[in-house]
């Protein structure tokens, strides 16, 4: 009997010791996080692109999940045994983590209570306020390609079990899916696996705003599942790769595309939807607007915008070769341009930011565009904004001083602007969301 506390105490130890360990590594992990949490406030770096996380901490038991889930460093992390947003600038709204607790601790939200975010009003099948008009992918608020693709395939879907109610009119297609970006194309594919009599309209190219990314650029890291197609496996994939990957897919499934074809107008009919192009007219059931959110760029609004040497996205950088160029904006797709830009050989590039920290990027493109300021391949003009652009150089407001600087072309990188009167014009009503789901 006395050797029971004896051989209990043998195998008690080794458990208080691993209990003891897991303790101690929690609180150091648990520090770290809360030191980076105050680092990203002090800074600024306070608000979400977009689609975000809202952990709800009654709910929340700790347990990393989310953490663990998000592609992105140090979004997510735990803090006095909570999960918390420590770099909410960060977070691009892959919503992982969301899929990741496992006691349903997490809302996806847009916008915030000082940063609203003009989000489409749709419900649970995609489907508008205006009957038969559905939005998928950017428009909608997924800007994420992933979300985009999947966004399409379920709103296809949606559009597929609606139509199947009551006879066609004659002369009248199933859907008419505007846009072929990662949204659209994911809906083609879908249309086609449903038997849908379909037309897809594309003013530019196959793959939409991915298309005008800049070359090489990483464009996919997660797997994701097409239709027809299934699950496909993206790596550091790049713009390049994923498009030529979309070209095969669109020849290997017959996938009819009508390119340079721009949609003027959409009109909500008694038995459907009628689209407008220069084309002619298309009557359908039922519409997919998947158009994204960047086809109008925000402009600058200054004296010399107009110019033929200002443009609103890069698309090769080796152009710009020996050239004084300067990148306006402070999202991954100006850091990236400027990136691009300083690894072409002899050309100068000035990056102008209006805020005092770039907010809302990957980590990894601050860290690459720090060792590429240090390297003095490129210089970087925070809290500065684009006064005039003239023929030879452009004048930048910085702390109340004007710097006039060589300049043979402004690449602006501010974002776009919703369609909003666009939609309107349907009438689809737009909702500015505070931290809404």
């Amino acid at each position: 009997m006395a050797s029971i506390p004896y051989v209990f105490l043998i195998y008690l130890f080794p458990l208080l010791l691993i209990l003891f360990l897991y303790v101690t590594h929690r609180k150091k992990i648990e520090k770290q996080n809360l030191i980076l949490q105050k680092e990203q406030f002090e800074a600024g770096l306070t608000e979400p692109v977009s689609l975000h996380p809202v952990i709800d901490p009654a709910k929340c038991i700790g347990c990393t999940a989310c953490a663990d889930a998000c592609p992105e460093q140090n979004v997510l992390g735990v803090i006095n045994g909570k999960a918390a947003l420590i770099s909410p600038s960060h977070c691009i709204g892959h919503g992982a983590c969301r899929s990741a607790c496992p006691v349903d601790a997490i809302t996806l939200v847009f916008g915030t209570e000082k940063r609203g975010v003009d989000i489409p009003l749709i419900n649970p099948n995609f489907e508008t306020n205006v009957p038969g008009i559905f939005i998928a992918g950017e428009l909608g608020g997924m800007g994420l390609i992933r979300n985009a693709v999947e966004q399409g395939r379920q709103a296809m879907e949606a559009i597929a079990a609606a139509v199947s109610k009551g006879p066609k009119p004659d002369g009248t297609h199933d859907v008419v899916i505007v846009g072929a970006g990662p949204a659209g194309f994911s809906a083609s594919l879908a249309a086609i696996e449903r038997k849908l009599d379909y037309v897809t309209l594309e003013q530019e190219a196959l793959g939409g705003t991915v298309a005008h990314y800049p070359r090489g650029k990483i464009v996919m890291t997660q797997p994701v599942r097409l239709p027809l197609v299934g699950q496909v496996h993206f790596q550091e994939t790049t713009k390049e790769r994923l498009i030529d990957f979309w070209r095969d897919t669109e020849k290997n499934f017959n996938v009819k595309i009508n390119y340079g074809e721009c949609v003027e107008k959409v009109s909500p009919q008694e038995t459907g939807v009628a689209v407008t192009t220069r084309r002619g007219v298309y009557k359908a059931r039922a519409v997919l607007l998947a158009v994204g959110r960047r086809g109008t760029p925000r402009k600058l609004d200054v004296p010399g915008e107009e110019k033929d040497k200002v443009v609103y996205r890069l698309i090769d950088p080796a152009q710009y070769r020996a050239r004084h160029v300067l990148v306006v904006g402070g999202g991954d797709s100006a850091l990236e341009a400027a990136l691009a830009l300083a690894e072409t050989p002899e050309t100068t590039v000035t990056l102008s930011y209006r805020g005092e920290a770039f907010g809302r990027v990957k980590q990894k493109n601050c860290d690459n565009l720090e060792i590429a300021r240090q390297a003095g391949r490129l210089a970087v003009f925070l809290n500065s904004n684009v006064r005039e652009i003239r023929d030879a150089d452009v004048a930048l407001e910085q702390q109340g001083k004007i710097l006039d600087i060589r300049n043979d072309a402004v690449i602006v990188c501010a974002g776009g602007v919703l369609p909003t009167a666009f939609l309107k014009e349907i009438g689809v009503h737009v909702e500015t969301k505070h931290g809404e789901a």
